[in-house]
């Protein structure tokens, strides 16, 4: 595929050489995807996580083990020499926010340095960690020119294809899901849609640039955040009200028209990040986005509600909240699914804590790694808890049901419960908890 030409090579599987840089949940999918048929580079920094995934072991759970042995033509990596060869590279790495809420795309311009210093003529990099518009050709093409002394759209071409993946969800995986596609120019566009068509048999969508298929990606969860966090206010008004939510979301729901979404904490990697993206772009140029921040405001906000709800509860039952003992049932962003990235459970779990309560994490979805780093036990006792929060909606937890979960709580000396259980994911029946949202 060696050329300085507009006219780009089509992929072959006979001679490009495909490089993913990041094998996280999203790089690891698409690098044995592309295994499948390219001769594939996975890298990561993580030496660990490498040997790992040279074993077919992949923690995230999102690629099954027989997957990995379908990825003939993949191999992993550390050692980032090993990239050089490649004609095309793709670039997965994490695009998170700081502490101060503003994106931090340090991972992406060390990515971007990186790849710089391995590009040969000819070659197409294609982004897929979501991002604001603009940031691929106002922050990585610069990095990736000063790095290989090469012009973007002369000495190598760029692409922006961003993930869509659902972390923990089954149905909806690469294959199986319209891939937006971008490109720097229209040979790249045409590159780049080709690339992707080998191996999502969904389809893909070609937007018009680059800055387009950035935003459009990053409202697809702007959208989300927005419809969630209505429904958080609707529910903490519902509680005002004394009504049962869930009652007026089904009620609501025999409209034709009426979009279904239920209440909760809003964590992890995307949701909870994206529309920082968006609106600190949109600050830059001029505009105030109050809407989108309100939204985030309130998702931000529902750990503490939780928390509130909670304390509530123990004094209604008379027990103390300064000294009760809290067992919470789940850490990770959510169900079924290994990621604690920004997992708001631990937004409760401080809070709950900063009110004086003792508060033991619960999560057997959850890494070995990640249990010993944020501190979950390894298993809760039964009879112990003076409050069991139910904070993520993994299978093994509904299949304990609400009875064995109850069980985690105090009795009291005649049999009688002394203790409260609240019900984030609304998991359980109603008529077997004592709040829920």
């Amino acid at each position: 595929m060696r050329h300085m030409s507009e006219h780009l090579v089509p992929p072959s599987s006979a001679g490009t050489v495909i490089g993913v840089v990041g094998l996280g949940y999203v790089g690891l999918p698409v690098a044995v995807a592309f295994g499948e048929q390219f001769e594939t580079r996975g890298f990561d920094v993580d030496a660990g996580r490498v040997a790992q995934l040279r074993g077919a072991v992949d923690v995230t759970g999102e690629v099954a083990p027989e997957r990995f042995a379908d990825a003939r033509r993949l191999t992993f990596t550390a050692t980032a020499e090993d990239l050089r060869g490649c004609d095309v590279f793709i670039v997965t790495v994490p695009t998170p926010i700081d502490h101060r809420k503003r994106p931090d795309l340090t991972a992406l311009e060390n990515a971007s340095r990186l790849v710089g210093g391995l590009l040969q003529p000819g070659a197409v990099v294609v982004f897929e960690s979501t991002v604001f518009p603009g940031a691929t050709t106002e922050v990585c093409v610069p990095l990736l020119e000063a790095a290989s002394g090469l012009r973007c759209d002369e000495g190598f071409f760029v692409g922006y294809s961003p993930e869509r993946i659902n972390p923990g969800d089954s149905d909806h995986r690469l294959a199986n899901i319209v891939k937006l596609t971008a490109g720097s120019t229209p040979a790249a566009a045409d590159f780049v849609d080709a690339l992707y068509a080998r191996v999502v048999q969904a389809g893909t969508h070609r937007a018009p640039d680059i800055r387009t298929a950035e935003a459009a990606k990053v409202i697809e969860n702007v959208q989300r955040d927005l419809n969630i966090a209505l429904v958080n206010e609707l529910a903490m008004i519902f509680d005002r009200l004394g009504l049962d939510t869930e009652a007026v979301l089904r009620a609501a729901g025999t409209k034709w028209n009426f979009v279904p979404f239920q209440p909760g904490l809003v964590g992890g990697h995307c949701i909870g990040v994206d529309p920082y993206y968006l609106t600190s772009k949109a600050e830059a140029a001029g505009h105030k986005p109050s809407l989108v921040l309100a939204g985030r405001r309130v998702n931000d906000g529902m750990a503490d509600y939780v928390a509130h709800r909670v304390m509530r509860l123990l004094r209604e039952a008379g027990i103390a909240p300064n000294s009760a003992r809290v067992l919470v049932l789940g850490f990770a962003f959510k169900e079924n699914c290994p990621d604690v990235r920004n997992t708001k459970v631990a937004d409760l779990a401080a809070r709950l804590r900063a009110d004086g309560a003792t508060v033991d994490l619960f999560d057997p979805c959850v890494s070995a790694a990640d249990r010993a780093t944020h501190g979950l036990i390894d298993a809760p006792a039964q009879g112990e808890y003076d409050a069991v929060v139910l904070a993520v909606g993994h299978d093994c937890f509904r299949a304990l049901g609400a009875e064995r979960i109850r069980a985690f709580g105090k009795t009291a000396a005649d049999g009688q419960r002394a203790s409260v259980v609240f019900d984030v994911k609304r998991a359980l029946p109603p008529d077997a908890v004592d709040g829920r949202l």
